[in-house]
């Protein structure tokens, strides 16, 4: 039981951090407004938990101006990936 519960990571956690890595895991990035849209939270709801992924360098950020109006993406890293896909098979194992 201990080896399955070393790989639960509280960094997934919260319901939105959980909701932002299944969202960049099948895409390649999405932008704020996107995952705001996608997952209904407010922006500030939305931008701290992006800011607590990005901290632990489970995404990435760009920002680039569309029509002089900014755009940031997000995209999942590969220790990110790699700690969700640990994560989500963790919580597979306990359910077994």
């Amino acid at each position: 039981m201990k080896e399955i519960l070393k790989d639960l990571n509280k960094a997934f956690e919260n319901k939105v951090r959980l909701g932002v890595m299944s969202a960049l895991m099948v895409n390649d990035f999405l932008d704020f407004n996107s995952l705001k849209e996608l997952l209904d939270v407010t922006d500030g709801n939305l931008a701290s938990h992006l800011k607590a992924l990005e901290k632990n360098e489970y995404i990435e950020v760009t920002k680039e101006f569309i029509n002089r109006k900014p755009n940031t993406k997000y995209m999942a890293t590969a220790l990110g990936k790699d700690a969700f896909r640990k994560h989500i098979k963790a919580i597979e194992q306990l359910l077994k």
